[in-house]
């Protein structure tokens, strides 16, 4: 039997996914939480009383206090055998070689059908990749990212609308740094502003 924990932000998906998922003979969800922070908690709790944890984690790259891929990060630091599976409504390249890179063998999106997340399971499960085959094809053409990882945060802001304090403000910096990172972001996209700039890199794949 193969023992599941959720977290996702939004209670109706979390709730749907377990049910779906405990439908099938082999698998079995031990806990939903609805943030990161909450299921961290949660397996700290378990793993202070000698309680089993599950083999694999299901999370939701975008939640509000920790994402899923530094979420899985802290909990494979608990638990290092443990196997994550990232799904997300809104994946990109960057995200997911980063996830990669964190040693996560499963990412996939919301819309995969429930027989899908059931293989996807049990793929990480047993050590095996299993990932989003469009967003495989879309990851190798993009190609590596010559943006700085300061530069894809400002660049990321940037796309939102914020102003240059604004986004200073979010990412601890000066104004004058801030608008030195976005002038090379800029320039390295091949843009005349910001807001081109930031359009550009979506459509490569960098951000």
């Amino acid at each position: 039997m193969i023992s599941i924990a959720i977290a996702d932000d939004e209670s109706l998906v979390a709730s749907s996914l377990a049910t779906l998922l405990g439908l099938e003979d082999d698998l079995t969800v031990l806990a939903t939480a609805g943030s990161g922070e909450e299921l961290i908690s949660w397996w700290n709790d378990r793993l202070g009383t000698g309680q089993q944890v599950p083999g694999v984690c299901v999370l939701d790259l975008q939640m509000g206090d920790k994402d899923g891929i530094d979420t899985a990060i802290e909990l494979r630091r608990l638990s290092p055998g443990l196997s994550v599976l990232i799904v997300t409504s809104h994946a990109r390249p960057r995200q997911l070689k980063r996830a990669l890179s964190a040693g996560i063998l499963g990412f996939m999106p919301k819309t995969s059908t429930a027989e899908q997340f059931a293989a996807a399971i049990r793929s990480v499960h047993a050590g095996r990749r299993y990932i989003d085959p469009e967003l495989a094809a879309l990851t190798i053409s993009a190609g590596e990212s010559p943006l700085t990882p300061r530069e894809e945060e400002v660049l990321e802001l940037a796309g939102r609308g914020g102003s240059i304090d604004d986004i200073a403000t979010a990412v601890h910096l000066a104004a004058g740094t801030t608008r030195n990172y976005l002038s090379q972001a800029i320039a390295k996209t091949g843009a005349h502003n910001r807001f081109e700039a930031f359009t550009r890199a979506r459509e490569l794949g960098w951000l």
